[in-house]
């Protein structure tokens, strides 16, 4: 067995349910898999990996990469738990302005895939959860953007988040002229 992928309430983000196994050693995992991706109509190419480690009530979000250099992610926790959030912004889709929050965790051994066009941020839930990140292209500084983070109707459910000084001042979603298209 390995991964299974099922849609969302926006189904160009997709659910993935990593293949896990436990024993008296500890877990193994199985966070990629080309083909039951491909299968699911994911044709993802990894051209960069990172993790970040966040305290408990951080946000990190919402980010998005502006064409050309916009990118699909596959996001995934591997020690503690994070709440998700995916954000439309591809303008001429039926789901522009919603939004897609799942509980990513090593426990519950789910992964978001989220195409080009969707701005991305989490709130840790856990001390110390660590977040990795497949990318499908390259960082740019240049093209690095956001929206904030309570700027789309999203409730947070933290009144005092540890926030990024850059997180803190990005403009609000209905401010922002977004130049995704599906």
């Amino acid at each position: 067995m390995n991964l299974k992928v099922t849609d969302t309430n926006i189904p160009a983000v997709k659910l993935i349910s990593q293949f896990k196994a436990s024993d008296h050693r500890g877990s193994f995992v199985k966070p990629f898999h080309d083909t039951d991706l491909s299968s699911a109509g994911i044709h993802f190419q990894m051209k960069e990996s990172f993790y970040s480690i966040s305290k408990k009530n951080v946000i990190r979000g919402m980010h998005f990469h502006l064409p050309p250099y916009e990118h699909d992610k596959i996001v995934f926790c591997t020690q503690g738990a994070i709440l998700d959030v995916a954000l439309d912004l591809r303008k001429d889709a039926p789901t522009y302005g919603q939004y897609v929050c799942q509980e990513l965790s090593h426990e519950n051994g789910k992964a978001l895939f989220i195409p080009k066009g969707f701005a991305h941020g989490f709130l840790t839930l856990t001390e110390g959860a660590t977040t990795f990140y497949f990318i499908s292209g390259v960082y740019h500084a240049a093209a690095d953007g956001g929206v904030k983070y309570d700027s789309f109707g999203y409730d947070w459910q933290d009144v005092k988040p540890i926030m990024s000084e850059r997180d803190q001042h990005f403009q609000s979603f209905h401010d922002f002229q977004s130049p995704f298209h599906i």
